[in-house]
């Protein structure tokens, strides 16, 4: 085990209940400990993501083992090594993927969660990066095998999910189609390479894929809605499209006709990426290492970074995300 300087000790968001309502407040806990498989990484910044909110408001706890501290990207300095580390050395410069212990100064994280920050990037914008990027890489590549010539629909498109995937989907060749709520946030997905935006404040984007596409559809479809979306996205999809629901802000329930995912040979995937195995994470880790890396270091590719601030102000942060006015990232800075 190879160790560099670190105290026991370490400020960290901690989720507080305040009469009937979750605080974020800044607290002293404990340095945490790290496996023979793990590094432990002094985090520069975190990046900010829905989930974290959904945590804090209790509706998506860590799973056994991780740690209760939000949190589920960073980049950071490598400062001590587990027994079994030889991808890493101390001094390293990573941005990683964690199930939990983002917002903190220290954080063990699973070595082949780590990836390297990518030259001529800033600690701060590689916070940016490992939560959307493992997420659309792993929907919109693994699991839905999008390919080039195809038209690929994403809904939210100005989030940061959003944003990392018309970028991605894009720079493999697909034909781009965004949902955003103003037209501010539809130049700024054309700006980012969608080929078409729609308002869905003010267009039907069901017809609006139609049209665009004579008729035919969306060949795989990015939905963060849910709720009603559900069977719309049936009506907007091409003959055997694949659809892909990862999280619900219109609620985890709708009521829909499924008549079009028999007819149109539809298939309908849904996946979280927090409590996947360690295995399945660095999988991924080694794609977006061979296939994405070299686009962000190009800078083909990059996270979009909306509002930068200090990690005591955590509750902030959380405020913008809730407010939706975003485009991109949120990211605390940490050291």
């Amino acid at each position: 085990m190879s160790i560099s300087e670190f105290p026991e000790n370490m400020k960290a968001i901690e989720i507080i209940k305040d009469g009937d309502k979750p605080a974020l407040v800044l607290g002293e806990v404990a340095v945490p400990d790290y496996g023979a498989d793990d590094v432990l990484v002094r985090v520069a910044a975190s990046g900010v993501n829905r989930p974290d909110l959904m945590q804090v408001a209790g509706m998506y706890p860590p799973p056994p083992g991780a740690s209760d501290i939000p949190g589920l990207e960073l980049s950071g300095e490598v400062v001590a090594l587990g027994a079994n580390v030889t991808r890493w050395k101390i001094g390293d410069k990573v941005c990683a993927l964690v199930t939990g212990g983002g917002y903190a100064q220290y954080a063990a994280v699973p070595a082949v969660q780590c990836l390297p920050v990518p030259s001529g990037m800033s600690m701060t914008a590689a916070a940016g990066v490992p939560e959307t990027f493992f997420t659309v890489w792993h929907n919109i590549f693994d699991k839905a095998k999008l390919k080039a010539g195809e038209t690929f629909l994403v809904h939210g498109g100005t989030s940061g999910i959003g944003t990392t995937a018309i970028q991605l989907a894009k720079a493999f060749g697909a034909r781009v189609i965004a949902t955003a709520g103003s037209d501010e946030k539809c130049q700024a997905c054309r700006d980012l390479g969608a080929d078409i935006a729609i308002n869905y404040k003010t267009q039907d984007f069901v017809e609006e894929v139609k049209s665009a596409t004579d008729g035919k559809g969306a060949d795989v479809i990015l939905d963060m809605v849910a709720g009603d979306y559900v069977s719309r996205n049936f009506k907007a999809a091409a003959f055997e499209a694949r659809i892909l629901i990862i999280a619900f802000l219109r609620g985890p329930k709708a009521e829909t006709n499924f008549t079009p995912l028999l007819l149109k040979r539809l298939t309908l995937m849904g996946s979280t990426l927090r409590a996947q195995p360690v295995a399945n994470k660095a999988a991924i880790a080694d794609a977006l290492r061979e296939k994405v890396w070299p686009l962000l270091e190009s800078g083909k590719v990059a996270p979009v970074i909306y509002k930068t601030v200090a990690l005591e102000q955590a509750s902030e942060a959380h405020a913008i995300l809730k407010g939706g006015a975003h485009i991109g990232k949120v990211i605390l800075e940490v050291d």
